[in-house]
């Protein structure tokens, strides 16, 4: 870990990132983080289900787009901490020669990175540190690994709930869209705020008093907003537990909806 990175993790209040890798069951934390963590959990007992629903989505999503419509180039923003079944292994275990750029500005996760991330020899997996609104650094950056002018998957996973302002989130993920060609596809997962899930936005509220980053929640409407203009894969926005589910029985509903659409 260089001095710079190490300068930059602040241990003195609990992060997004490290509670969620505490909830998946890694190793990645720190007291502060597993202290706010278990205070979360007391509030919303079910929340450590979404993060890990939100993993098993990530692996169903990433094996149909590699499988069945052959996509080969994933640029995945908002990375978080390296676990098990990351995109690169996922989409490199059905395809050796799938490409995988990581994009995320957690210097915890940049100092996991080098040594975590390592895809196939067929393969290429790089790592960005960059924010997501900086859309153009991340594309300009992206293209030297991934080619554009092919199809990619964009990954946002849990990561335009940063972005508080509702028009400026939406405008980010148009613009990365914009930028690839027919073919590309859009997964993007979200916190919902619902009237039947009181205990989540109490959870969030105090997430957003304590921790760093803030989180915002959107309803259902507005998570499938992120997908106008592409035609979305069965079954559309929803609980991503119910997005194609692997087994006879239904997962219980979390507050965590996702949706994967094409680009025509």
């Amino acid at each position: 870990m260089t001095d710079d990175i190490r300068s930059r993790i602040d241990t003195s209040r609990p992060h997004t990132a490290r509670i969620w890798n505490y909830w998946t069951g890694g190793k990645d934390h720190y007291p502060v983080d597993r202290e706010a963590g278990d205070r979360i959990r007391a509030l919303h007992p079910g929340i450590g289900d979404y993060a890990r629903a939100d993993r098993l989505f990530l692996g169903r999503a990433v094996r149909h787009l590699a499988a069945e419509a052959g996509v080969r180039q994933f640029l995945d923003i908002g990375t978080g901490l390296p676990s098990a079944d990351n995109t690169h292994e996922v989409a490199q275990r059905v395809a050796p020669e799938s490409r995988v750029v990581y994009v995320d500005n957690d210097p915890l996760v940049l100092a996991h990175a080098r040594a975590l991330l390592v895809g196939t020899p067929e393969g290429s997996t790089d790592y960005l540190d960059a924010d997501l609104r900086d859309v153009d650094t991340i594309l300009e950056r992206a293209a030297r690994t991934l080619d554009l002018s092919r199809p990619v998957v964009l990954m946002l996973l849990g990561v335009v709930i940063f972005v508080e302002d509702d028009e400026e989130s939406y405008d980010i993920v148009r613009r990365l869209m914009d930028a690839l060609p027919s073919g590309s596809h859009l997964v993007l997962s979200h916190t919902i705020t619902s009237p039947a899930m009181p205990d989540v936005d109490a959870a969030v509220a105090f997430w957003n008093e304590h921790g760093t980053p803030r989180l915002t929640q959107r309803t259902p409407d507005q998570v499938a907003r992120y997908f106008d203009g592409l035609k979305l894969l069965d079954p559309g926005v929803v609980s991503c537990s119910h997005w194609r589910p692997e087994g006879d029985e239904l997962p219980a509903e979390v507050a965590m909806y996702a949706g994967v659409g094409h680009k025509p």
